[in-house]
This record gives C-alpha cells, sequence and structure tokens, in this order.
C-alpha cells in the first residue's frame, strides 16, 4: 500500500519545528521520543504507529558525511544514516489492530542539485543482514549505460563502525529485468551483489515486482522502491536478511 501527499505550510497544515524535533504534514507525524522516533500515518482505514529506537549510532556516508554524485561543485549531498532500529507499534486496517515489531532504516540525506545532465538515474541498496551487518550501495547511472565512478556504498560491522565503500570495492550484476504495466518501464529486479574484500557474496531478490510508485502528486516521478530479500555469505558463512532497493530513471526523465 503506497501513498503520498503534499502541502504548503500556510494554515498549519504542514510544516517542521526548529526548536524540537517535529515534522508533520496533516495527520502524518514524525517526533522525538527520548532516544528514539515516533512515526505516526493515518489514510482512511488505515492506520500505523511505531516506535524507532536505534540500536547503532548514526553512519555517516562519503568523506565525514558529504556523499559525492558527480564532478564539480555542488554535485554531493549530506548523507546519514541510522541503520538498524527496533520497531514496535500497532498498524490498524478497517478497524482491526495488530501489533507489529521488526526492524526500520532511516536515510536522510540533502543537498541541491545534485545529478549532472549525462546521469539518468540511481540505484540504491539498503541491506540488513541477520548477524547485524548492515550495507548500503549507491549505483549513479551515466546516460550512455556505465556507472558513474562516484558511486559508493558503506559497510556497517555488528559493533557500529563502518568501511567506506568506493565503486572498485564492490560490484552489482543484475540477473533479470521486468517491464511495468503501468508505466512501461524496464527495471533490473534481481542481482548478484558482491564486496569481494569482505567475503560478501549476495543475491538480491524483491518480494514481488509490482513496487512501482507513482508520486507525480508530491514528487512528480515514477520510479520503483521496494522491499526485497537477501540471500548469501559473509565471510564463508551462509547469511541471509532483508532490505530496501530505490530505481529512479526508468520510467521516463528524473526530474530534479
Amino acid at each position: 500500500f503506497f501513498r503520498d501527499r503534499a502541502n504548503r505550510g500556510y494554515h498549519g497544515k504542514a510544516g517542521a519545528l526548529t526548536d524540537r524535533y517535529y515534522v508533520w504534514n496533516e495527520d502524518w507525524k514524525v517526533e522525538s521520543h527520548g532516544e528514539g522516533h515516533v512515526v505516526e500515518v493515518k489514510y482512511r482505514d488505515k492506520a500505523l504507529k511505531l516506535q524507532l529506537t536505534p540500536l547503532k549510532p548514526p553512519i555517516r556516508h562519503g568523506r565525514d558525511g558529504l556523499s559525492r554524485k558527480g564532478e564539480g561543485p555542488g554535485r554531493a549531498s549530506y548523507y546519514y544514516s541510522l541503520t538498524r532500529l527496533r520497531t514496535e507499534g500497532v498498524l490498524a486496517i478497517d478497524g482491526v489492530k495488530e501489533k507489529v515489531e521488526g526492524l526500520s532504516w532511516m536515510d536522510h540525506e540533502f543537498g541541491s542539485d545534485q545529478l549532472v545532465k549525462r546521469q539518468v538515474g540511481w540505484d540504491w541498496f539498503s541491506i540488513q543482514l541477520d548477524d547485524k551487518t548492515e550495507i548500503m550501495l549507491y549505483l549513479i547511472r551515466r546516460r550512455d549505460g556505465s556507472i558513474d565512478p562516484h558511486s559508493s556504498g558503506t559497510l556497517v560491522y555488528e559493533d557500529g563502525t563502518a568501511r567506506r565503500l568506493t565503486l572498485r570495492d564492490f560490484n552489482v550484476k543484475v540477473l533479470e529485468k521486468w517491464r511495468s504495466p503501468r508505466s512501461r518501464g524496464i527495471y533490473p529486479m534481481r542481482w548478484n551483489v558482491n564486496i569481494p574484500a569482505e567475503k560478501v557474496q549476495l543475491k538480491i531478490t524483491p518480494f514481488f515486482p509490482q513496487q512501482e510508485l507513482d508520486s507525480r502528486k508530491s514528487t512528480r516521478i515514477t520510479y520503483w522502491e521496494g522491499a526485497v530479500q537477501a540471500q548469501g555469505s559473509y565471510r564463508g558463512k551462509s547469511i541471509q536478511g532483508s532490505g530496501y532497493v530505490e530505481m529512479t530513471g526508468y520510467a521516463g526523465k528524473l526530474r530534479m
């Protein structure tokens, strides 16, 4: 289930406070609760309220949080993540409430004018492995089909320390593709991910292909973003996990 919403700040319909952590869009909101976060959303017969508690410190991607996306000034973003959040809450559908629990990942990336003209989009992977390791990979695609050398990633170890990955440190191979019946965009749909120096070999597979998002009411972009599962090996031991993949620029021109 996907829903997006865009509002201006007039009459208090949406906004963000500056004296404390509280952001809202009508009755959707996120705010601090001790060391954690509370997320609450409602839409017609559906409601979700979650308490998110960080299990690791924030991870700064790139060089001290500056994640470069291309050549030249301004082609970068500030980027950090909370890669493992214990999650507990309540999901309500048609008035029926269920307690839920699991793991979440929070990304915060901000900047302006990141991509250059010859770049057409990106493929972004976030993977939480069962041994409490996390992986973020960011592939920026060029118009000629090549991968921009500024693409990068981060491997987060169990103890919360991290290793910065350049494009030379990992490779991603597309194993299968899928055509969206709505947008006619053709997306990669299964991958092999390898980080040779860390002995990481993973096969990434979406839980189902129909996770394309139509956000023309907000960002005006149609893109694929959805849940995936991971299976493979890490340092010679079998491993599995779950994650999220975002792919832009496959269903029309990416507007920034």
